[in-house]
């Protein structure tokens, strides 16, 4: 039986504390699915990576619906550990739907 992982893991604040920080999180995925020719794969990617991803997926997803990602939100009420985390949970539902 082929089974693929994916876990969104290890988020990181990128040129804290300037006008142009953002975060980034690790993507591993581990699969046995002959579909694939690296059995493990490890990148880092921010939000808007995936936001262009999930466009990706609309233009060519027909009539199949696309999984919503967490919301961008600048007005976030509580710390900014708890937004990340909250974001990085979305991220990896995205990613298993």
């Amino acid at each position: 039986q082929e089974l693929t992982t994916v876990r969104v893991q290890d988020p990181r604040v990128q040129n804290e504390g300037s006008w142009n920080s953002y975060v980034d999180y690790k993507i591993f995925l581990h699969t046995n699915s002959k579909a694939f020719t690296a059995k493990t794969s490890c990148v880092r990617r921010r939000y808007r990576e995936f936001v262009w991803l999930r466009r990706q997926l609309q233009r060519n997803a027909g009539l199949v619906p696309v999984p919503e990602l967490p919301g961008k939100s600048a007005f976030f009420v509580g710390s900014t550990d708890e937004f990340i985390e909250r974001r990085r949970q979305g991220l990896q539902h995205f990613l298993e739907r």
